[in-house]
C-alpha cells in the first residue's frame, strides 16, 4: 500500500510494488486510454522489457493496483469490524478516518474518478473493480449498519439505500478532488467535510430519530 500512495526513488530493476505505483500515478493523471505501458516503465525507471516481466498488459496492470492497493484495505477493514469493542458510531468513524488516511487521502482515491469515466469503454474492468471493491466496500457497510441496529444504537433503516447514501458524498469528496480539484482547488477542507458528513450521518441514524 505505502508503496502504491508514495512511489520509491527510481532504480534499474523496480519491484512490482514500484511498477503499480508508476502505473497507478499515470492513471490518475492521464486515464486508462492515455496510460501506455512504455510511459508507465519510463516513470518507474525501467525497460518496457522488465514491465511485461511481471504484467502481460495493461489490464493487469489495472487490477494489480486494485488487488494489492485496495483490496488488503477492505480485508482489514473488515478485520476491523470483527474486533472492534467500541460503539458503532466510533466504529463508522474510524473506518472513514482509515479509509481517508489509506485511500482517500492518496493517489488510489483516483481511481474511483476513473472508472466512472471510463467504465462503459472497458466493461470488463469496470466489473472487476465492481466485484473486488465496491461489492466489498458495500458489505463492509452493511455489517456496520447491522452491528448498529442490532445493538439498538441505529434506527430500522433500508440497508441497500442507507449505504448508498452514506458513501455518495464521500465518493463526491474525490471526484471533485481529481476532476475540478485540479484547476479550482478544493471546495471544502476534506476533514472538517467528512466530520460533517459523519455527524449529520450519525444523527440521522440515531434511535431516538424519528424518520421524517
Amino acid at each position: 500500500m505505502e508503496a502504491l500512495a508514495h512511489p520509491r526513488q527510481r532504480r534499474k530493476e523496480a519491484r512490482p510494488a514500484e511498477l503499480m505505483a508508476a502505473a497507478l500515478e499515470l492513471f490518475v493523471e492521464k486515464g486508462f486510454v492515455g496510460t501506455r505501458l512504455d510511459d508507465v516503465a519510463a516513470r518507474a525507471g525501467v525497460s518496457k522489457g522488465t514491465l511485461y516481466l511481471y504484467f502481460d498488459s495493461k489490464e493487469a496492470l489495472f487490477k494489480a493496483v486494485i488487488q494489492e492497493g485496495i483490496v488488503p484495505i477492505l480485508e482489514e477493514g473488515a478485520g476491523l469490524v470483527d474486533a472492534f469493542e467500541g460503539s458503532t458510531a466510533d466504529l463508522l468513524r474510524a473506518l472513514i478516518g482509515e479509509w481517508w488516511q489509506r485511500i482517500g487521502n492518496t493517489h488510489l482515491a483516483g481511481v474511483s474518478k476513473l472508472m466512472i469515466s471510463e467504465a462503459g469503454n472497458f466493461p470488463e474492468l469496470a466489473v472487476y473493480y465492481h466485484d473486488a471493491v465496491i461489492t466489498r466496500g458495500r458489505d463492509l457497510m452493511r455489517r456496520v449498519l447491522q452491528r448498529g441496529v442490532a445493538a439498538g444504537e441505529f434506527r430500522v433503516v433500508e440497508f441497500d439505500t442507507a449505504i448508498d447514501v452514506i458513501f455518495a458524498p464521500v465518493l463526491m469528496l474525490v471526484i471533485w478532488r481529481y476532476s475540478l480539484g485540479a484547476c479550482c482547488g478544493m471546495a471544502h477542507d476534506p476533514q472538517t467535510y467528512l466530520q460533517t458528513h459523519l455527524d449529520l450521518a450519525l444523527n440521522g441514524l440515531a434511535v431516538n430519530r424519528s424518520p421524517a
